[in-house]
């Protein structure tokens, strides 16, 4: 854990947050520049597997067949090149290539440079989701994100050339491959982005903290699996919670336990009963429901917070039906609202995630900041690792994480047809 905590010294007093959370901006939402085209950027693909709705699909489909994946308009991006690592019955990867005219290339170094002597591209986008990879104890899926990371960044080093790299979802998804990752990053003055869609998805009903308004408290909801979906759940509750009064501070400790002890929780006012009832309403169940028969490959997690706001997090597979949150603002204002994954027209919450990676690959600085992922992807990790290791209660001195949030717009209010 020494060695880890040094890391974490090195990358976060160093000022990651003022090399990259610096550049955020919200100019996708100003739509200056509307009717002009600007040139698309070629940009480079590095990917697990590319089948039918993967990540694979419904983000670089979005390049290659616009914002609804329909023929019509799109990024201002171009994928010139494309490497992926497995190829099942269903891959999509090869017609693909054949139709569009991209270069499948058999390594990574190869998809950035286009097989010369340079860097061929203006950005990158690294997408580990998806395959047949390794699960370890701790329930989390061993996707090769730090591999491709490593392997990117190994090739902008031998040819002198560093250019914006997209991470889909979280790093790692270990806590130590996450923070090697942070390090080279700021080692290299690299623009880096990563991040789930569902930050940047529409809310039903349409709600958000005020920016810079105080939080009394708050409540999560999630379902599904803890890895799969726990990364979701925590890090669209962390762009709701980043807004507050006292900036992002980080997380000072964090516990998991077992469903069974909801019960117990509301009665030691570790929960928020109002606020409980009304994020329950919100993804589809009720009290009850949970406190009959509480899932048993759930959990309870309470996220404690530097400036000493503790959130509950409730990951409640077969019974909550999405993923929300409720908050009670320091005015004594409450709303609940449930992130929206929406099918159609394909997937349209990563069409806004694709926003802000095009918007860092045409300035060169992020959208807005990898700091929240990186929190939220330790966070995870820790809380695995605390309900793997009988519940207990883990001081998290690496999550110290203090950076500045930008006040980044989510559908429907960010301009996908903005410069």
């Amino acid at each position: 854990m020494k060695q880890l905590l040094n890391i974490d010294r090195r990358v976060w007093l160093g000022g990651l947050a003022s090399t990259m959370a610096g550049f955020g901006c919200s100019s996708a939402v100003a739509g200056t520049g509307l009717g002009f085209r600007r040139e698309k950027k070629p940009v480079a693909a590095v990917v697990t597997v590319y089948r039918q709705k993967s990540h694979a699909d419904v983000l670089l489909g979005k390049i290659l067949q616009g914002w609804k994946q329909d023929g019509g308009e799109g990024p201002d991006l171009e994928l010139v090149s494309l490497y992926v690592d497995q190829y099942p019955a269903e891959d999509m990867s090869v017609e693909l290539a054949k139709k569009h005219g991209f270069r499948l290339c058999k390594t990574i170094q190869e998809a950035l440079t286009l097989g010369g002597d340079r860097i061929a591209v203006d950005g990158v986008l690294s997408i580990g989701e998806h395959g047949e990879y390794p699960w370890n104890d701790f329930g989390q899926h061993l996707y090769p994100r730090k591999r491709f990371f490593q392997e990117i960044t190994d090739t902008m080093t031998k040819y002198g050339r560093v250019v914006p790299v997209f991470n889909d979802k979280h790093p790692g998804p270990q806590w130590k491959d996450a923070l090697w990752m942070a390090q080279r990053a700021k080692e290299l003055n690299l623009p880096w982005m990563a991040g789930s869609s569902l930050t940047v998805s529409y809310r039903s009903p349409d709600d958000d903290l005020p920016w810079r308004q105080g939080v009394e408290a708050a409540v999560g909801i999630g379902y599904s699996g803890l890895d799969i979906y726990g990364i979701h759940t925590l890090e669209f509750l962390q762009c709701i919670l980043e807004r507050r009064s006292t900036g992002e501070q980080g997380v000072a400790w964090v516990q998991a336990l077992p469903t069974s002890k909801i019960g117990w929780m509301l009665e030691q006012g570790l929960i928020h009963s109002e606020l409980l009832d009304r994020a329950l309403v919100a993804t589809g169940t009720d009290r009850q429901a949970v406190l009959n028969d509480p899932p048993a490959d759930g959990a309870a997690f309470l996220v404690g917070y530097v400036d000493g706001l503790v959130v509950p997090v409730l990951m409640l597979p077969g019974r909550a039906q999405g993923i929300g949150a409720a908050i009670k603002d320091q005015t004594g204002r409450v709303f609940a609202t449930r992130v929206q994954e929406r099918e159609e027209p394909y997937y349209p919450h990563f069409a806004y995630l694709l926003k802000g990676i095009e918007q860092m690959i045409h300035t060169g600085k992020p959208a807005y900041p990898v700091e929240r992922t990186l929190l939220t992807a330790g966070v995870l990790d820790h809380l695995l690792i605390s309900l793997r290791e009988n519940n207990r209660k883990i001081e998290t001195h690496d999550l110290r994480i203090a950076y500045q949030p930008i006040n980044y717009a989510y559908a429907p209010h960010l301009r996908l047809d903005a410069h």
